[in-house]
């Protein structure tokens, strides 16, 4: 099969090209009208795949239910706003819950499904900090160890590629050893540490952020924090949640300034997501309800934040068009910066021959015409 466009992204530029795709895979990239096409886009643009690599649930639907039909039905519909990956992530909660979890995900993991590929599980807590709990369930919270870790490792039959947890709380930094050790990237959120604990748990194997600026200490001029840590240390990745309610615009075009390189968009969904405004659901055991603008909050005392709804394709347009990051490095935090990451920039993440054909067609305004994962057509 060949497609082809006025505007292929090759080379982080857009060029007028064929993309050839067998088996899977991009075979070739040819010039613009080289060979006959199946597919031409016009002047749609056609961009690498979307992965988002900390999202909890879709349409009503949450990685901590345990329930393969609707992981399948997840996957099969998230090709909608262009992505082609994700990590199914998992939130606080108790031993028994967070293994049955764990077990779906490896089993469907198995099962080869339809739709966007499962890149590894993201395991959200439950070693977490309680002033920083956000809308993880406190009274699971605990202090994480080693022997616990390779149980839930077990059940996930080595799917666990990321593991938010508290720095803070790790004596000598021994879990966090022991994960950069085994290949389990760690990301510090939900976290009361201090710029200097940041920065050694980063020496210790740490190698990102959770959701940036949001479940962390604040930046102060004289006491940096977390967010002074996410900003600093330059070669350390950062998630962050580009709806616009959990950073401001402002705040976005702060943080893609100081590390452009870095920044991986995240949705940080929730089971919400693709659900009307109004609706509530449980979300860790606590009722949320979706606002107006798409952002999940806690129905009772604070009525924090809980998450989003964002679609990444949206979350592209936000970057661009309101927050003013350059269309380069937005679209870098939803394609090769994930994967480089996950250290699976050797076949996707971009537009190449040999990579896998995770593809999106974009019109002007950023709706998704076409996905394909690894050039299976779903639209």
């Amino acid at each position: 099969m060949i497609i082809q466009s006025t505007r292929v992204w090759l080379a982080s530029q857009f060029v007028r090209a064929q993309v050839e795709i067998e088996d899977g895979k991009i075979a070739s990239i040819y010039p613009y009208a080289f060979k006959d096409v199946d597919y031409d886009y016009g002047d749609n643009r056609i961009v690498p795949g979307f992965y988002d690599i900390h999202t909890h649930g879709y349409d009503g639907w949450d990685t901590n239910d345990a329930t393969p039909e609707g992981l399948h039905h997840w996957l099969k519909e998230i090709v909608k706003e262009g992505v082609c990956g994700l990590c199914p992530t998992t939130i606080t909660q108790s031993h028994e819950v967070l293994s049955n979890a764990l077990k779906n995900v490896a089993k469907v993991y198995e099962e080869k499904p339809e739709g966007a590929e499962i890149l590894g599980i993201h395991f959200e807590g439950p070693y977490l900090d309680m002033h920083y709990k956000g809308a993880q369930p406190e009274e699971y919270i605990i202090k994480g160890t080693v022997e616990e870790f390779k149980q839930y490792q077990e059940d996930a039959k080595g799917l666990i590629k990321i593991i938010t947890m508290a720095p803070e709380h790790d004596d000598d930094f021994t879990l966090v050893k022991y994960l950069a050790h085994n290949g389990v990237n760690v990301s510090i959120g939900h976290s009361n540490a201090t710029y200097d604990e940041a920065l050694f748990a980063i020496a210790n194997g740490a190698r990102s952020f959770t959701h940036v600026y949001n479940g962390m200490t604040a930046f102060n001029h004289r006491n940096n924090g977390l967010v002074g840590a996410a900003l600093r240390f330059k070669n350390t990745f950062g998630e962050i949640i580009c709806d616009g309610n959990h950073s401001t615009p402002a705040a976005l075009n702060i943080y893609f300034t100081s590390k452009p390189e870095n920044c991986i968009m995240i949705s940080d969904s929730l089971m919400c997501k693709a659900k009307p405004v109004g609706s509530k659901f449980l979300f860790g055991g606590q009722e949320i309800e979706i606002y107006p603008d798409g952002s999940a909050h806690l129905t009772g005392g604070s009525k924090g934040l809980a998450g989003s709804t964002l679609k990444i394709n949206e979350g592209l347009k936000i970057l661009v068009e309101k927050a003013m990051v350059p269309f380069e490095v937005a679209l870098a935090s939803c394609t090769c910066n994930p994967m480089r990451y996950l250290k699976m920039d050797d076949c996707k993440g971009y537009i190449k021959s040999g990579y896998d054909a995770d593809i999106v067609v974009l019109a002007d305004d950023y709706s998704v015409i076409q996905t394909y994962c690894k050039g299976v057509s779903y639209l």
